[in-house]
């Protein structure tokens, strides 16, 4: 997923709590939802950023070869002004595209039926 596309803002914004809780109804669940969601976005960006790191690697042992790949910068740029994990997971909780579902409703469920 192309993360600089998301309208999630670069900046930390103050959010309405009752809009973050409208879909739970807790607050709480809402914030271990978007935590999740957070960590899951961040190991994504971290594997995108490895393997695109990953290239320029220099498996020799000399410290005197240090070289400035323009392109290793901008890649480095690019992610460094990316919104961070948990912005990106408010926002797409926000926007209702996070699937989450909780266990323990589901197995009341099951044994009302």
């Amino acid at each position: 997923m192309d993360y600089k596309k998301s309208k999630a803002p670069v900046n930390t914004v103050t959010r309405n709590i009752m809009d973050l809780c409208k879909e739970t109804g807790n607050i709480y669940e809402s914030v271990a939802i978007i935590s999740k969601r957070a960590n899951q976005i961040s190991m994504q960006i971290k594997e995108d950023l490895s393997k695109k790191l990953a290239e320029f690697a220099s498996y020799n042992d000399s410290l005197e070869e240090v070289f400035e790949n323009r392109e290793q910068i901008e890649i480095s740029r690019y992610y460094e002004k990316l919104p961070k994990p948990s912005l990106l997971a408010t926002q797409e909780f926000v926007e209702d595209k996070v699937y989450w579902r909780d266990p323990a409703k589901d197995a009341q469920e099951g044994q009302a039926d």
